[in-house]
């Protein structure tokens, strides 16, 4: 997701906060400034604001914790995690890959609405220790963080897919059916038709309780975000049936160029960028690699210093780099890629560089066996 904040790394796991999250915040903040949760007098409204804000962020971090459920238990099940991102409806870890199990997928996606609930509980317990101290205020706003976390938890447990819900149910088939890939299609379907529930009781509120338009609009929005969410999850699913069984020596780019680690920004400019459009080289003395330029990284470089900047300078050394080998299969190597954040990747066989292989050249694949109405291709 682009335009995120790292917010650094819990456990080990990236936090990143995505700009659309701070109208979510902005949101609650203003709701519970404009709407006090305790009967009047009313506090001060520098009072209101700062406790509005700390409630929205305790609110935020049960958000996180409820992630970090989930991701801690993936990484138990060797799944690894890429990271933990904030956004305008919520919070979802990234997980680079799926359970290969329907015990594991169910614990990791039940573990978040239990979180949720676990956390409900501690701070309704915080909210009598509060109300018997005489702290009204503060009673109630542990008491609210409660209820928000008891909707959470049962928001989430709407079999909804990609909803913990609707992990949880395709788990169920799973077991039931043995099969994960028509339990993700049953999944997907009812998600989408929840999706879909959601988008007509939005459209109703905004039609037959125009006073309510807010809700409406918010219904809508989470509809067409599940719907979505639903049919991207159903694609990857796709998109990995039609990877299995091969290799990167299949889908390795043998022509991209070995660049000599002396050669300046300027010749690899106009040597090799300006004539071909390739965005990321290959860095090799010899068949050892180097490193790996990208055109991201002659962008920073100022124009005027091409000329004298050899590509050692800027590459991305070969010990920081990603590598995968000739018979790898596709399916790992793009775990890597996707936990690297990367686009490409260099392919080496005995030691030796061979080739790249990036996304386009992945997608691009699949596209030509399709045309040729083939499901494996000869090795």
């Amino acid at each position: 997701m682009s335009g995120n904040i790292s917010l650094g790394r819990v456990f080990g796991i990236p936090l990143r906060l995505n700009y659309t999250w701070f109208i979510i915040f902005a949101l609650v903040t203003y709701s519970l400034v404009l709407y006090p949760l305790v009967e009047p007098p009313y506090p001060t409204i520098e009072q209101r604001i700062i406790l509005g804000i700390l409630t929205s962020l305790l609110f935020f971090a049960s958000i996180i914790t409820h992630e970090l459920a989930h991701s801690i238990l993936a990484i138990r099940n060797n799944i690894p995690v890429k990271e933990i991102t904030l956004f305008v409806f919520g919070g979802v870890s990234q997980i680079t890959k799926e359970a290969t199990h329907p015990r594991a997928e169910l614990s990791i996606a039940i573990v978040g609405p239990l979180t949720s609930l676990a956390l409900a509980g501690i701070f309704y317990g915080l909210h009598f220790l509060l109300a018997g101290a005489q702290q009204i205020l503060a009673a109630s706003l542990m008491q609210w963080l409660a209820w928000i976390n008891v909707f959470l938890a049962v928001f989430n447990l709407i079999p909804g897919f990609p909803l913990d819900g609707g992990r949880i149910f395709r788990a169920l088939v799973w077991h039931r059916t043995h099969d994960y890939h028509r339990a993700t299609r049953i999944a997907t379907k009812v998600g989408q038709g929840i999706a879909y529930a959601f988008i007509v009781a939005g459209g109703i509120v905004l039609i037959f309780a125009l006073q309510l338009w807010l809700n409406g609009v918010w219904l809508i929005f989470i509809g067409w975000f599940l719907r979505d969410a639903a049919r991207a999850s159903y694609q990857q699913v796709l998109l990995r049936d039609a990877l299995i069984g091969i290799t990167a020596r299949q889908v390795t780019d043998y022509g991209c160029p070995l660049i000599p680690p002396h050669l300046n920004l300027m010749e690899l400019v106009q040597q090799h960028i300006l004539p071909t459009g390739r965005s990321c080289f290959l860095i090799s003395w010899g068949a050892e690699l180097e490193g790996m330029v990208t055109l991201q990284q002659i962008k920073k470089v100022p124009r005027s210093r091409w000329a004298i900047t050899p590509v050692q300078d800027i590459m991305t050394p070969a010990g920081k780099l990603k590598v995968a080998y000739a018979d790898q299969d596709i399916l790992s190597v793009l775990q890597e890629m996707n936990g690297e954040s990367a686009n490409h990747i260099p392919v080496i066989e005995a030691g030796k560089i061979i080739g790249i292989i990036n996304r386009e050249d992945i997608a691009r694949f699949l596209r030509t066996r399709a045309d040729f109405g083939t499901s494996s291709t000869p090795r």
